[in-house]
């Protein structure tokens, strides 16, 4: 008969905890825990009541409104001997009536709220808390080892942003406020708000272990546009039904007003306040942010990476591309799993609504690595992000009878002093670097010219490298010969030269291999860069 475990009254040690999740902060009246990091709870038992310290005691934590162990939203564990990361976990010390239950979730966790049950009968709740995400862990996909960039970009709610123009930058001091009363509940709304969410819940919150899933998330759910976004962007000068930009100076107050007027958007913002609204919520769910000024800002309406001014006879601006004095977006600090090895670290992402990105607007997370060295054909939106910081100017004079003659251009117009705030210090610190190689230097010209490649390549659903494919005639015929082709494409910047062996093998409907019936080699040739066209080469002609 299985033993019943009798709880007189649990305490949920939110004080300590809190302040070991460096979560304190919001409060310690409810339990806020990180990934990857061991909390603990008190269990005191009913007078009589045995407490058998092995795996026959069970719990459940799960979280979303369709838990599922295949979605990773429920965990089911026992209790063990010592805690580990890499699944959930728990360990159990008794001292006379008082249980001390110490419990760990998994590093690959969703972040959001959770229920923790005890698993005996019909399921005890010991409590309720809400899960983020950890850079103190250095298992969790936003480790920071760093102590004062966790300071920084993490717990500090306070900031400055940087507007005007490269040879006058003004300061902007913004009051991030994520640890504030109701932020981490509306941040946690935001999510919850999400069409992502709405249209599959379960998915939705299961992606939530994935902070560059969250982070595209929120690109697309600070601004308006298509969704239940926290702020209107308007650029008219006409702000009569609303506030105009320049007079927010934290997030809170843009936060709280969406919140409490039922999710109706904030009306009005710019890219700085998109930017630092985004910073805010990053912070918030344990996402390492930092807000970002580009000077000299291309909006590259075509994604050819040039900007062109188009100008009339009477030197009017006619072109839909566009160089903003200033542009801010933010970087959030991961993993990513998805991209070559070295392409992890800072993430480019931008929530101002300016560019669509599998139908939504939402920018990023592109890696600043992949932007800095020209990987365009990488996730997320590295054309645009690139364009941004790096696009060459051409400028163009259009006559009145149509035809246009080329005036000159620049190189080194775009992307200027990109800043952000100096570590621990109120001043500004210059990351240009970071995005791109010194103007004019033979690296910085080299990774345009890939970058013009891979976005040509990007644009026909090519990837970069040497591609080989094998076909047969359509109108292959079992009994009669067919023709077997090799089409290869270069997909590089250079001429590939390389050698073509074909092999084949008969194989039965069961799979059991039988005799050779086509073998064929090519002598070495030559192959140009194609950019997506490809040769073709007949390497075999065999009758079955």
């Amino acid at each position: 008969m299985e033993r019943v475990v009798e709880i007189e009254a649990i305490d949920l040690a939110c004080e300590v905890n809190n302040t070991n999740h460096h979560t304190h902060l919001n409060g310690v009246d409810r339990l806020i825990v990180r990934r990857g990091q061991t909390f603990t709870i008190h269990l005191h038992l009913r007078e009589g009541t045995h407490f058998q310290n092995g795996d026959n005691i069970k719990f459940i934590a799960q979280t979303g409104p369709i838990p599922s162990v295949e979605a990773q939203t429920k965990a089911r564990f026992s209790l063990s001997k010592v805690i580990s990361r890499w699944s959930w976990s728990a360990t159990a010390e008794t001292h006379n009536s008082t249980v001390s239950l110490s419990v760990c979730a998994h590093t690959n966790a969703p972040v959001g709220r959770y229920t923790l049950i005890l698993d005996q009968g019909d399921g005890v709740i010991l409590g309720e808390f809400v899960l983020l995400f950890n850079p103190w862990c250095k298992l969790d996909s936003v480790y920071l080892a760093n102590e004062a960039e966790r300071e920084e970009y993490v717990l500090s709610q306070d900031g400055l942003i940087y507007r005007g123009t490269p040879k006058r930058i003004t300061v902007l001091p913004w009051t991030f406020g994520q640890f504030e009363q109701g932020i981490l509940d509306i941040c946690l709304q935001i999510l919850d708000e999400s069409p992502n969410y709405i249209s599959d819940a379960a998915l939705d919150c299961s992606e939530r272990k994935n902070a560059v899933y969250v982070t595209r998330v929120l690109s697309a759910m600070i601004n308006s546009l298509g969704d239940k976004g926290v702020v209107v962007g308007n650029w008219s000068d006409d702000y009569e039904d609303g506030v105009k930009p320049t007079v927010w100076k934290d997030s809170c107050s843009i936060l709280h007003q969406w919140s409490n007027e039922g999710c109706r958007a904030v009306r009005y913002g710019q890219c700085w306040v998109f930017a630092a609204v985004a910073c805010t919520v990053s912070r918030a769910l344990g996402i390492p942010c930092r807000v970002i000024t580009n000077f000299g800002s291309a909006r590259d309406s075509n994604g050819d990476l040039i900007m062109e001014r188009f100008y009339n006879e009477f030197d009017e601006n006619i072109a839909d591309d566009s160089i903003w004095n200033y542009h801010v977006w933010v970087e959030n600090w991961m993993t990513r799993p998805d991209l070559a090895l070295g392409y992890e670290g800072w993430q480019a992402s931008d929530p101002t609504p300016q560019h669509r990105s599998d139908g939504v607007f939402c920018c990023g997370p592109a890696s600043v690595r992949a932007i800095k060295e020209g990987e365009l054909t990488f996730k997320f939106n590295v054309p645009f992000v690139y364009a941004e910081v790096n696009a060459d100017v051409v400028e163009y004079i259009k006559l009145r009878d149509g035809r246009v003659f080329k005036m000159g251009g620049s190189t080194t117009e775009i992307g200027k002093s990109i800043s952000t705030k100096a570590v621990g210090r109120d001043e500004r610190e210059d990351i240009t670097h970071n995005y791109k190689y010194p103007e004019g230097s033979e690296e910085e010209r080299k990774v345009f010219e890939k970058a013009n490649h891979h976005n040509k390549l990007a644009k026909a659903g090519e990837e970069p490298g040497l591609h080989i494919k094998i076909r047969v005639t359509p109108d292959m015929q079992i009994g009669s010969d067919f023709d077997v082709y090799a089409e290869i494409k270069n997909n590089t910047m250079v001429t590939k030269s390389c050698r073509v062996m074909f092999y084949a093998q008969a194989v039965s409907y069961k799979g059991t291999l039988g005799e050779t019936c086509g073998l064929g080699e090519f002598t070495e040739m030559s192959l140009a860069s194609s950019e997506g066209e490809c040769q073709e080469l007949l390497v075999g002609s065999r009758c079955v």
